[in-house]
C-alpha cells in the first residue's frame, strides 16, 4: 500500500433547494435539486499519523469519520487533520455530509483507497436521501438528483447544468436558530404523511419545463418563478413541522422584505433555518440591501450575505506545504 504525504481538501458549502417527489408511490421517493456555493465551505489539511489526531473547528465529528473509514478498510495507522475553516451546522448547507466526503477523501487519497464521493457516502452513512451534497462536492453546479429506489444506496445525479455566472444568491443566517437533523429530522419524515400526487406532479414538470431551461437560456426570471413555486409547495408540506413555510419567521420576514425589493427564486434551504433570494446581478443585489438597510425594513440579529454559485467540484490536491513540515519534523 502506498501513501501520499499530505493532502488538502476544500469542500463547497451546498443550497438544497427543495425535493420532487415526497409520494414515492410510483416507485421513487425524493428527488433533490441544489447548488453548490462559493464563498463558504471546509477547508482541511490531512497527513498520515500513528493515531487519529484533528485540530479546528467539528474536530470530534470529523475523528469520528476518519476512524469509520480507517476501519472499514482495515487500515491500522492514523490521520492528522487541520480544519481550517467549517461550513455552519444544522444551518440547512449540508455541512455534514461536507466534512464527512472532505474527510473521507483526504483519508483515502493518503493511503490509496477507493475515493470515490459515492463510495466514501455510502462506508459513512451519508447522502442516503439526497444526491445534492455528494453532486456538489463531485461537480458544481446545479444538481438534479433522481431520488430513491428500491436498490438505491446513494441518488443518482441525472442533469448537472452550469449555473449563470452574473446570478448572484443572497443568503439570510439566523444565528439564535438550528435546523432539524439526527433523529428528529428522520422522525419528521416518518410522521409526515405522503406528498399528494399531484403535488409531486407539478414540481416534476417546474423543475424539467421550466427551472433547469431557465438555467440554460440564463433567463433570471422564469428560474426564480419556478423555484419560488416550488419552495411554496415544500414549505407548505413541511408548514405543520417547522411552523410556517419557513423554519425562522425572522427570516421569513426578510425574504418578503427581498421579494418587494425585487428577488426572485425565495426559498429555505434545507430545513433552514438559511434562507435564501436570487438575484441577476451583484449590482442589483446590492442596490436591493442597501436600500433595505437605509430603510431599516431588516430584521435584527440576521447575517445576511451576497455570494455565487459555484460551478467547480471540490478541491483536492497535494499539500506541498503540510508535506514539507512533516518531513522536516515540524
Amino acid at each position: 500500500m502506498s501513501q501520499h504525504d499530505a493532502i488538502s481538501v476544500m469542500a463547497p458549502a451546498r443550497l438544497h433547494l427543495g425535493f420532487v417527489d415526497l409520494n414515492g408511490a410510483r416507485g421513487r421517493r425524493f428527488g433533490s435539486l441544489g447548488l453548490g456555493i462559493e464563498d463558504l465551505g471546509i477547508e482541511l489539511n490531512a497527513s498520515p499519523h500513528d493515531s487519529v489526531e484533528v485540530s479546528g473547528p467539528a474536530a470530534a465529528r470529523a475523528a469520528d469519520y476518519a476512524r469509520q473509514l480507517l476501519t472499514h478498510h482495515g487500515i491500522d495507522r492514523g490521520v492528522q487533520l487541520t480544519i481550517k475553516h467549517t461550513i455552519p451546522e444544522h444551518a440547512g448547507l449540508g455541512s455534514g455530509t461536507q466534512l464527512a466526503l472532505a474527510v473521507g477523501v483526504a483519508v483515502a487519497r493518503l493511503y490509496d483507497l477507493p475515493a470515490a464521493p459515492e463510495q466514501v457516502a455510502a462506508i459513512l452513512d451519508r447522502g442516503s436521501r439526497s444526491g445534492i451534497g455528494i453532486g456538489s462536492f463531485s461537480h458544481g453546479g446545479f444538481i438534479v438528483d433522481a431520488g430513491r429506489g428500491d436498490d438505491t444506496l446513494v441518488p443518482p445525479v441525472v442533469s448537472r447544468l452550469h449555473f449563470p455566472e452574473a446570478w448572484r444568491l443572497v443568503l439570510m443566517f439566523d444565528p439564535d436558530c438550528a435546523g432539524l437533523s439526527g433523529p428528529p429530522e428522520r422522525a419528521a419524515f416518518e410522521n409526515l404523511p405522503p406528498m399528494q400526487p399531484e403535488v409531486a406532479d407539478r414540481i416534476s414538470w417546474l423543475v424539467l419545463m421550466q427551472v433547469l431551461p431557465a438555467i440554460a437560456e440564463a433567463d433570471c426570471a422564469r428560474f426564480g418563478d419556478g423555484i419560488s413555486r416550488i419552495q411554496q409547495y415544500i414549505g407548505d408540506y413541511f408548514a405543520p413541522v417547522q411552523g410556517g413555510v419557513f423554519y425562522s419567521d425572522r427570516v421569513a420576514a426578510a425574504a418578503e422584505q427581498l421579494r418587494a425589493a425585487g428577488a426572485t427564486g425565495i426559498g429555505q434551504s434545507s430545513w433552514g433555518p438559511t434562507g435564501f433570494a436570487v438575484f441577476p446581478s451583484e449590482t442589483q443585489a446590492h442596490q436591493a440591501l442597501r436600500g433595505l438597510r437605509d430603510a431599516e425594513r431588516l430584521p435584527d440579529g440576521l447575517d445576511i450575505r451576497i455570494c455565487r454559485g459555484r460551478n467547480a467540484p471540490a478541491e483536492i490536491q497535494p499539500d506541498a506545504a503540510a508535506a514539507s513540515r512533516r518531513l522536516q519534523g515540524l
